[in-house]
């Protein structure tokens, strides 16, 4: 298991070194720059000085290397927690995305573990009452959850909010703790706003994993052990959660990698509409703007939680299913 660990952890370098170079030259692939918007500002303003301006911009931000350049000088500065200027605001990338990132990770972190816990008791109840009115609801919250995006969701919590409640959601913390270091009001200000984002995030993510965890039990189920384990006089919940539970689960634990992507994908336009401070907005204005660095900097973030994502998962799955031995065959 340990060797199979590191060569997992050793094979992650490479391959995130060739997603970040796909990312940083397919970023610059568009015809222009960051500066290009910057210099059409200028010249609509009627400024004389826009076309030395614009050699100023470029030689500042290193615009006028070759890219192959660029991004060596991008990627070996990532080890000095180093990711070059930010073209949006003239500052180092790494001031920009400091509490973005942290809020981020928080956000995330909770709305993978909201769906998870609620995906599993509701499954699991779906699965073991089939056809009665639990199964039925939980059915219609999958219907609902894979048909409504999530952008649509928010702009409706955000009108019932509002001429319903007089409630005011938007934001992950109060106006007065916006740009104060951490604190314990802080914290709980930001908990109390982390509610409605987790629930429009994961509500996508949670319909599904209700569906493919209601498919598989029932599956389980139905199978023979099953039907032994019962004549046998096992207690119905042992019986569920000793055999059948253990099988069904394996594909759930094993959506692990794919769950973190696709959480974060997803809270891009949300945090548009919610207006939160994470790196969403701020990297949708990187890409439309051409902010090499930014972007290139939260596209990395995503492939790196991709890659321990699935590593996660693999190593979840050893240990919940020993049907399942890494580098059994090779041993032999």
């Amino acid at each position: 298991m340990l060797r199979y660990v590191a060569r997992r952890i050793l094979l992650m370098i490479p391959t995130l070194f060739v997603i970040s170079a796909l990312v940083y030259f397919i970023i610059d692939l568009p015809p222009g720059d960051c500066v290009t918007s910057q210099i059409d500002e200028l010249l609509s303003r009627g400024d004389p000085d826009a076309m030395a301006r614009a050699d100023e911009l470029r030689q500042m931000y290193g615009l006028n290397h070759p890219l192959w350049q660029r991004y060596l000088h991008w990627v070996s500065g990532i080890f000095r927690w180093d990711f070059g200027l930010s073209c949006q605001d003239t500052v180092p990338v790494s001031d920009l995305i400091g509490e973005r990132l942290a809020l981020t990770i928080v956000m995330e972190t909770c709305t993978i573990a909201f769906i998870w816990i609620v995906s599993f008791i509701i499954g699991v109840y779906a699965a073991t009452h089939q056809y009665k009115m639990g199964d039925y609801v939980a059915s219609f919250i999958g219907f609902v959850g894979l048909s409504i995006p999530n952008f649509l969701l928010a702009l409706v919590l955000l009108y019932v909010g509002k001429v319903y409640f007089g409630l005011s959601i938007g934001g992950l913390m109060d106006p007065e703790y916006i740009e104060q270091p951490m604190s314990l009001g802080k914290a709980w200000s930001v908990a109390q706003h982390l509610v409605i984002p987790v629930i429009v995030i994961g509500m996508s993510g949670t319909a599904g994993m209700i569906r493919r965890l209601r498919a598989n039990l029932l599956d389980e189920l139905q199978k023979q052990y099953v039907v032994t384990g019962r004549a046998k006089g096992l207690a119905p919940l042992r019986l569920l959660i000793k055999y059948p539970l253990r099988h069904a689960i394996n594909p759930f634990v094993a959506d692990i990698g794919g769950l973190l992507p696709e959480v974060i994908s997803g809270s891009v336009i949300v945090s548009v509409v919610l207006s939160l401070p994470t790196t969403g907005p701020m990297l949708l204005g990187a890409l439309k703007t051409q902010d090499v660095n930014l972007a290139a900097t939260f596209l990395l973030f995503v492939a790196t939680l991709t890659v321990v994502g699935m590593l996660v998962s693999d190593l979840a799955l050893a240990a919940l299913d020993p049907r399942i031995r890494f580098g059994a065959s090779s041993e032999k």
